[in-house]
């Protein structure tokens, strides 16, 4: 039955403007339904965010297959992500053949998604803090996604992105967001905005 869930939320990922390969292939292997709470497993394929607790969401199917798509995953990049949440974004970035480095503001939802993350024998590192400090310790990164709404981008991410290197991130107010995606260079950076989206909002900027 899932599995033809996957099939079925691939097929309308790829009408809605997901054209990457390696992105599409991901989301039809891994199994999102273990990243929702229990009874909500038959709503894990739809297009919406679910909620996970703590007044926290798993994000919409097309949310996580357009910021994987973005930033381009090669395998063996460096990638932070900022918000592990359920751990679904997590596990698709390490099929992508990811290093992921993620934090979660909240104790309680980072240690079900490390443990998640773990049973299903992902590699990740992972710990609970404030975000917007980023990982100083593990920088640079070749990217960064931001899985909350912010007013402005973090200084302190911005910093710790490799030359080349990718931030996307929902910039907003909490009524709604752009999901923009920042490409480092030497005099600044190249910005493209993406599409109108609600996240959750950032906490600790």
């Amino acid at each position: 039955m899932y599995r033809l869930k996957r099939k079925n939320m691939v097929s309308r990922l790829a009408i809605m403007g997901i054209t990457n390969e390696s992105v599409l292939k991901v989301m039809e292997s891994v199994p999102r339904h273990l990243f929702v709470p229990m009874g909500l497993e038959h709503q894990a394929y739809d297009e919406k965010a679910l909620p996970i607790g703590f007044e926290q969401t798993i994000s919409h199917p097309y949310t996580v297959a357009l910021m994987s798509q973005a930033i381009n995953v090669e395998y063996g990049q460096k990638i932070l992500e900022i918000g592990t949440g359920s751990g679904y974004q997590t596990a698709i970035l390490c099929e992508l053949g990811a290093q992921v480095f993620t934090i979660e503001r909240i104790s309680q939802i980072g240690k079900n998604a490390a443990k998640r993350l773990s049973s299903m024998k992902y590699h990740f590192v992972a710990r609970i803090g404030n975000g917007a400090l980023g990982w100083q310790t593990y920088a640079p990164f070749d990217s960064i996604i931001v899985t909350a709404g912010a007013p402005v981008i973090p200084e302190n991410l911005f910093n710790q992105l490799s030359m080349n290197g990718k931030l996307i991130i929902p910039i907003g107010g909490k009524e709604g967001q752009i999901l923009t995606l920042y490409t480092k260079h030497e005099n600044g950076y190249k910005k493209i905005e993406l599409e109108s989206l609600k996240f959750v909002p950032f906490i600790g900027i």
